[in-house]
């Protein structure tokens, strides 16, 4: 089992942090709305090693058979190697390769949210909007941030993967 969850969690590291290098390189001029786009669908692409990597260790190492529990376990712990490569790229990202994109995506924020929202409503946005600032320019929280939202997709597709793949 280690062997299948290390293969396939590094499969789905290697490929997220492929898929956000070639977007960072030839997006670099996209609006923030399809990046994100691109950063969602990258995470689905990279976590589908979970199905594989379940389906896999049932058919080639366990004799045609897995339980549910042992499925959803071997998808959790593929989803938690991809999600740490996911946060490793991305603080580095930010803290290295693009120091302002923290300002960059702020400034956007505000000039979407005066086009969108009424006046009374930007000022409470804008100090909630601040403290996030804050908070994501701490390089563990963003970290935690970013492998946590790929770890809760990973968890997703870990339950529907045990569910299609049992075997008893």
């Amino acid at each position: 089992m280690k062997k299948t969850v290390l293969r396939y969690g590094l499969y789905g590291a290697l490929t997220i942090t492929i898929l956000f290098l070639a977007t960072w390189f030839l997006l670099k001029d996209s609006d923030f709305a399809s990046g994100e786009a691109l950063g969602y669908l990258s995470m689905i692409v990279s976590l589908s090693f979970v199905f594989f990597g379940i389906k896999n260790f049932r058919d080639k190492e366990n004799s045609g058979r897995i339980s549910f529990k042992k499925a959803l376990l071997i998808g959790i712990l593929i989803s938690l190697i991809t999600a740490i490569g996911f946060g490793i790229i991305d603080t580095i990202y930010v803290k290295y390769l693009n120091p302002d994109f923290t300002q960059t995506y702020y400034n956007n924020a505000i000039e979407e949210m005066k086009n969108t929202l009424p006046a009374n409503e930007v000022e409470l946005k804008l100090r909630e909007l601040e403290s996030q600032r804050e908070l994501f320019s701490n390089s563990f929280f963003l970290f935690a941030v970013m492998s946590g939202t790929v770890l809760v997709i990973g968890f997703i597709i870990s339950l529907i993967s045990a569910v299609i793949l049992q075997r008893k």
